[in-house]
């Protein structure tokens, strides 16, 4: 037997090797001069207040006071001004449930009537009821707007791609043909276009008067687009699961689903965890795109609050910046949540 390697330290990938030293010394001696120049411009000689002719006489700095002074028109986007506590309720509701539901030993059956009633819950917040003033699903934005289409998109793609995915893999040509056209089609076309026609073609197949709202056709077309890609990552969990192991289920006496619920999908979904997270991810930053259909989501948000004021125009850059570090605060924890999880499936299925 060979003998296991002992694993490298964070010192030996810096500084093991004449080549690894000198490549950390150009990197460290460019994030050095980079901080030098950020740092002034970002902190020690930025606007903090919300005062537009401070911001314009000190150009040489950050003007974050345009956060200060526009963070409820950044976040909510055309909410009403006075109910925009629902959509920040709904919004805290969702995350909860989400960061609830990522811990693994919470994954039981009473998880998803749960997740109905979160979901029952914030749409009643935000679209009203009960009691609560109407606000058309055309005034949501912001922040909340975000989570609702990312939550929902990836939540109602992961069934249909899980199916797409065995349909793929499917004994009869027929489900495995539209299967394979329909993953081919979709992954060949930008989302924009997919949004397009659920926004604007789909309304005309409908009778006049009773279309579907425009927000529950941009999430279904999202779902559809998000599954087609989940399909294929899938499908590459299921290919690499030895033959063998369902031959031997089988013959013990399994049968086809049973085969699939126990013994191929969770060894499938297990080594998959990387590339699904990279297509949350994915689905997350493309929620961004929403705009050009008319719902102003995070970004979307952003054009409303800057575009028709003249005044806190010019500070474009610090509003940008702004919403950047919202998605990389986001995508960062998704990012080591994986990682997480990837170490925890590991330990807990060690034989």
């Amino acid at each position: 037997m060979m003998p296991m390697r002992a694993p490298r330290t964070w010192a030996q990938d810096l500084w093991g090797s004449p080549w690894r030293a000198a490549f950390s010394l150009v990197v460290l001696a460019l994030a050095a001069w980079a901080l030098a120049h950020l740092l002034p411009w970002a902190v020690l000689q930025a606007t903090w207040a919300p005062d537009a002719a401070t911001c314009r006489a000190h150009r040489e700095g950050a003007c974050w006071g345009v956060v200060a002074e526009k963070w409820r028109p950044l976040l909510f986007g055309r909410y009403p001004f006075e109910a925009q506590w629902r959509p920040a309720v709904a919004g805290l509701l969702l995350m909860a449930m989400t960061l609830g539901s990522a811990w693994p030993r919470v994954w039981r059956w009473w998880l998803a009537p749960l997740w109905l009633a979160v979901l029952l819950t914030a749409g009643l917040l935000m679209g009203g009821g009960l009691g609560l003033p109407h606000v058309p699903t055309g005034q949501w934005g912001g922040l909340p707007l975000t989570i609702v289409l990312a939550v929902l998109g990836v939540a109602l793609a992961f069934p249909l791609g899980l199916a797409l995915a065995l349909g793929r893999r499917s004994d009869w040509p027929v489900v495995r043909t539209l299967c394979a056209s329909y993953i081919e089609l979709v992954r060949g076309v930008p989302l924009i276009s997919v949004l397009f026609m659920a926004t604007f073609l789909l309304p005309l197949l409908w009778p006049v008067g009773a279309q579907p709202d425009v927000l529950l056709r941009v999430i279904v077309g999202l779902s559809l687009f998000i599954a087609a890609y989940l399909a294929e990552v899938i499908r590459g969990g299921l290919q690499a699961v030895p033959g063998g192991q369902v031959d031997a289920a089988r013959a013990l006496g399994f049968t086809r689903w049973g085969v699939q619920r126990h013994i191929v999908l969770p060894q499938a979904l297990r080594m998959v965890v990387p590339a699904l997270t990279n297509n949350v991810l994915g689905a997350l930053k493309d929620t961004s795109l929403v705009t050009v259909v008319g719902l102003f989501e995070l970004t979307g948000a952003l054009s409303l609050a800057l575009g028709g004021d003249p005044v806190w125009r010019p500070f474009y850059l610090e509003a940008y910046l702004f919403i950047a570090l919202i998605y990389w605060v986001l995508c960062f924890g998704l990012a080591r949540y994986s990682l997480w999880l990837e170490g925890y499936l590991r330990r807990e299925h060690a034989i």
